[in-house]
């Protein structure tokens, strides 16, 4: 099946990663969607590799198969990532290699390759998944180890953006707050909603229109776009 564009989603087997997957092959893009679990349906737009994003031949593997399948890559959603909130000095060296693997060595893995690839097209756009939490922190949900990873993940979209921006490649992120997934029990909704000063949880539908946005903004590098309910904006 040939396409005009493609997309690659890691972490693509559930939440906001599925939908991203469904949303790009509703613009037409064939995908590349990868996650542990994840196993191949009926659409041939959509190629599953299941595997580790941590592990540099999995990203490898993805890259190539994208390569292989449909010979470039456009767009990578570098949504893979896990979240541990504990008290700092609770968590352990496992918690810091576990966070550290998937949040950090995840995206260098496979974004490495991909730009190599957009280098030889002369375009792409990358964008990572972040929190609102890098830019406000909030009293009673412990998240060093989210703030240490994710925030790297936003530092490092501006320096990419600026490095890469004569390239034709832009680099943007995503940073939601808390959205209704899966990892979140419909019994804690309530708690959830009350740390947005809109007063309710995100929908993983408002995380893909900025995704969607930001795919469509020519003109957009280096921006971190908040989807958060206000959570970034200060206290309230």
């Amino acid at each position: 099946m040939v396409q005009n564009k493609v997309a690659i989603v890691t972490g693509a087997s559930q939440g906001i990663g599925a939908a991203a997957v469904a949303a790009y092959r509703k613009k037409g893009y064939a995908v590349v969607a990868t996650s542990r679990n994840i196993r191949q349906g009926p659409d041939d737009g959509v190629v599953a590799v299941a595997g580790d994003i941590r592990d540099r031949d999995v990203a490898a593997r993805v890259v190539q198969t994208a390569l292989d399948r449909f010979g470039r890559i456009d767009t990578l959603i570098n949504n893979a990532g896990i979240f541990v909130s504990k008290p700092f000095t609770d968590y352990t060296a496992e918690d810091f290699r576990e966070v550290i693997d998937v949040n950090v060595a995840g995206f260098f893995h496979i974004t490495q390759p991909v730009l190599v690839q957009m280098l030889e097209q002369g375009n792409g756009h990358i964008v990572q998944i972040t929190t609102a939490l890098v830019h406000q922190a909030i009293a009673g949900v412990p998240a060093g180890l989210a703030l240490l990873s994710k925030g790297g993940l936003d530092a490092v979209t501006r320096g990419l953006a600026i490095e890469y921006a004569k390239s034709g490649i832009r680099v943007n992120a995503v940073a939601p707050g808390i959205i209704k997934t899966p990892m979140h029990p419909p019994e804690a909704h309530g708690t959830l909603a009350g740390l947005h000063p809109l007063g309710r949880m995100g929908e993983i539908s408002e995380v893909i229109d900025a995704i969607l946005y930001l795919e469509d903004a020519a003109f957009v590098t280096g921006e971190t776009l908040n989807v958060d309910g206000g959570q970034h904006a200060g206290r309230w």
